[in-house]
Order: C-alpha cells, then structure tokens, then sequence
C-alpha cells in the first residue's frame, strides 16, 4: 500500500505551522499538519505585542487560529510526532512514531526550539511567567518593578539596555565571573545598574511569580521580574539531519523565503529567527506556504 501523498506536510502545528497551512488552504493544497501537542510556550499565561491578540493566552490564539484553518477543506490535522524524514524522488517522506508513514512534494518544519533551563529549584516552574525571555513579549507588564537579568557578556548588555527603558531597577546577575568591557561597565555604572556574580540557589515564587532569589552566599534578594537569557537547542533532529545548515546561533539558516539549502524543504517560527514572538512566527508560516506554494506552481505550470 503506497503511503499517502501530500502536496505539503507542515511538522509543528503551533502559530508559525498554522499559519503555512492556512496560506496553502487558500491556495487548494491537499496539505497535512502533525503535530505533538506540546508548544514551548504552554505555561505563558498571556501573550503580548501581537496585533489583534493582545493580551490573549497562547492557547486561546492557538485554538482560535486552528479552528479558523480547519476551515479550508484541502488541509488536514494529525496529532502525532514526526520521528524521521527522508528525501525521495516525489519530494519527501515522513514517518511518525506510530509507524504512519506519509509522501509529500513540499515539507515545512515549524518546530520550534526548547529551552535549556538550568536546573535550579523554581526556574522551570516559573519560565514564561515572571522568568522571562523577551522584553517585547513581557517587559510593559513588569514595567517600573524590580527586575533581574540573568546573563552576562553582551547579552547581558542588550537586554539591560531594553529593560532599563522600562524600569529604574535593574541588576545584573552573571552567576560567575562578569565578562563585560570598561566601556559596558561604564554604562551599568552610568545607569545604576548592579551587577552580581553570585551562584543562585532557588527561584523563590508563588505560581511561577517570583517573591525572591537566593544566592549561594545565603543571601536573600527580592524580585518582581526575573529574564533569563538561557542556551536552546533545535526541538527537532530532522532539520540537521535533513542536511539544514544552522546560523552561528543555532537556528536553521534560510533565505528571506524561509527556503533552506535543501530544496523543496522550508522552516518557519523560532527555529529559524532570533526575533521569537508570536508575530513573527506568523510572519515566518505566512512566507513559508506561499513560497510552498509558489514552487508547486513552478513546478508543475
């Protein structure tokens, strides 16, 4: 029995995903979205700066965003995970780990990326709450409190420099030795920024609401915000094993088409763009299935 042919198959059904599929739907695809149910931002409670949406959860977005692409009759949904991928002569070939295996001419990767949080008591359970990432995302809600930014080096300096736009208190906490230059120094020192290179012990919360950090030292310091510039890595082997070539950061490298070395094989949403917010990964899905698409019609016109 051949396996089920696809003009497209999009892995990863969150924004970036959806919103491939509904450009394809538009566009009459016969298209297949599988997806595993776990978005990187399930525990965020509300998602900001995204025009229309503000101020919603991630889920409300995302329900509302499916129910609007179930909509066009040539897209279909799966949930399931995608465990390989292969090129072939038609296209590509993807196989879940239930043993599905299913045929497409185009293949769109929104997976995203997880975040390697370190493991120290409180973080986990306060990620995407009050120990944030993105000052766009978050920064006016915990505007004028008390803020903390674990990081050092230049980011530590870039995201300093966003937040003190936002609040007068700032500290720096570099969990080791600060490797900033004199002249960022300089800055902190300008703007009464604190830096401290003490280990952290515990996130002190209240439902992922940060009361309180402690340090190593014994020390006890109140905070209302906390961001944390944290290493990632790709939430997907197949890219890389695909053959995707990755930016110096990490992310899958692409073209202004969301197009990757390989042909015929698009990425979209935070596994290809530093700027990670909900917008862009709509942005990103948006020009991912119309490229798709576009190559389909090259292809056969």
């Amino acid at each position: 029995m051949n396996p089920t042919q696809y003009d497209a198959i999009i892995i990863g059904g969150s924004y970036a995903g959806l919103s491939a599929a509904m450009a394809l739907g538009r566009s009459l695809r016969k298209t297949l979205v599988i997806d595993s149910g776990k978005p990187c931002n399930e525990q965020t409670p509300h998602s900001q700066n995204f025009l229309t949406q503000d101020g919603r959860s991630p889920k409300e977005i995302s329900t509302l965003a499916k129910s609007q692409v179930s909509r066009y009759e040539t897209v279909e949904f799966l949930d399931g995970k995608v465990v390989s991928a292969k090129k072939t002569d038609f296209g590509f070939e993807v196989e879940t780990e239930n043993g599905e295996i299913f045929n497409s001419k185009k293949l769109i990767i929104a997976t995203g990326i997880t975040d390697e949080i370190p493991d120290i008591k409180g973080f986990k359970e306060s990620w995407g709450i009050s120990l944030i990432h993105c000052p766009y995302c978050h920064g006016y809600e915990y505007r004028g409190k008390k803020t903390g930014i674990i990081a050092n080096g230049d980011r530590a300096f870039h995201i300093s420099s966003l937040v003190k736009n936002l609040t007068e208190n700032v500290t720096i906490l570099t969990r080791g030795k600060a490797q900033f230059s004199e002249e960022q120094l300089e800055k902190f020192k300008y703007n009464q920024i604190e830096i401290i290179e003490t280990g952290i012990t515990e996130l002190k919360h209240k439902n992922g609401y940060v009361k309180s950090l402690l340090f190593e030292d014994g020390r006890e310091i109140d905070f209302e915000a906390v961001y944390g510039a944290f290493p990632f890595a790709q939430h997907s082997h197949i890219p890389e094993n695909l053959g995707c070539e990755l930016t110096e950061f990490g992310h899958i490298k692409t073209d202004m088409f969301q197009k990757t070395n390989i042909a015929g094989l698009f990425v979209c949403g935070d596994n290809s763009s530093m700027m990670r917010s909900v917008a862009n990964a709509v942005l990103t899905g948006n020009v991912a299935g119309v490229m798709a698409n576009m190559e389909l019609v090259t292809d056969f016109f």
